[in-house]
């Protein structure tokens, strides 16, 4: 079985591969954060981190590593894990998402959750397809069920509609050969990274300035973004629900602004209780109009979200799901 110490070595080669060709095109050093779990008792992590900046918008690159060795009567043994958010200024530069973690419980059993998903608030077909070909050739044995799991996971029920336009994801993924599967983590999470660098230098992607159609799009995809993390993804809400401290890290998906009044229009669309979820959200959001997504608002809205669960337990089964749901939540008790 894969180790931990294997899957961290994974998880950090990766940070530094796609931190420094973020870095290396948009002109600016990422911020460094280290946080720890229970004062390093039980692991922690370490995030670079970039707001507002010219070219990458908002990005987060984040590892973690949480352990409870010593503590039999936990599930979990260990998980390690690469997650990481790019929203690029520019409305023709796509957002991207990838989330590399490894879970072992003490019984043994571990699995992989392997994800990359691109998210253009500018649909760009060649970006696309790009994207998706290159996934293609890095996990070609699965890239058909990861597709489908993908856009199960994705799917945005309230609006009708999938976040983003291409979807890799394998939950809770496993085979009798961890060597091949180890190996299968590491080549998505280069091939989505290099290739989204790729995507980032063309050459014609940020000399037009955009229009203000375009950066009205980007706010409502945006939008649309803020309301699929919070309201339906499981990794989010899990890692929120098990310890507050790494909150800003784990809402380091979040893009820079979103349209309160769009947000609230889909409250309508929402089934109980989610629709009360949604509205500690807006709660939580200091105007109507634009607003702007800060440290303390991300506060806000890890505390909202946390209270919302712990008085509705059951809600838990209208998160995302692209095939299985992984016992993520007990294993962290």
């Amino acid at each position: 079985m894969t180790s931990r110490t294997q899957a961290l070595s994974l998880v950090e080669s990766l940070q530094s591969r796609f931190v420094h060709g973020l870095e290396a095109w948009g002109g600016e050093v990422f911020t460094l954060t280290e946080w720890m779990r229970d004062e390093g008792r039980h692991g922690g992590g370490i995030r670079y981190g970039m707001a507002d900046s010219k070219r990458l918008g908002r990005a987060s690159v984040n590892i973690s590593q949480v352990h409870y060795d010593g503590e039999p009567e936990r599930k979990l043994d260990s998980a390690s894990a690469l997650s990481t958010i790019v929203h690029p200024a520019h409305p023709h530069a796509p957002s991207v998402h990838i989330h590399i973690s490894w879970t072992e419980l003490k019984s043994g059993m571990g699995y992989w959750r392997i994800m990359a998903d691109l998210n253009p608030s500018v649909l760009n077909p060649k970006q696309v397809e790009q994207f998706t070909e290159a996934l293609r050739q890095a996990a070609p044995h699965v890239f058909e069920e990861a597709v489908a799991q993908g856009d199960r996971y994705f799917y945005i029920p309230a609006i009708g509609r999938l976040r983003g336009a291409s979807h890799f994801y394998l939950e809770n993924y496993t085979t009798s050969d961890p060597s091949a599967d180890l190996l299968l983590a590491q080549r998505v999470g280069e091939v989505a990274m290099d290739t989204y660098i790729q995507i980032l230098k063309e050459p014609a992607l940020i000399e037009t300035a955009p229009s203000e159609m375009e950066k009205a799009g980007q706010l409502a995809y945006h939008t649309l973004y803020f309301f699929q993390v919070l309201t339906l993804d499981r990794g989010t809400t899990a890692g929120l629900l098990v310890h507050n401290q790494n909150d800003i890290g784990i809402l380091g998906s979040l893009p820079p602004r979103v349209d309160k009044n769009l947000l609230a229009s889909w409250r309508s669309r929402m089934e109980p209780p989610q629709d009360r979820l949604l509205d500690t959200l807006l709660a939580a959001l200091p105007q109507a109009g634009t607003c702007t997504i800060g440290k303390d608002i991300k506060q806000k809205l890890a505390s909202a979200i946390r209270a919302h669960y712990q008085a509705h337990p059951e809600a838990l089964d209208l998160q995302a799901s692209g095939n299985s749901t992984p016992p993520t939540m007990d294993n962290h008790k």
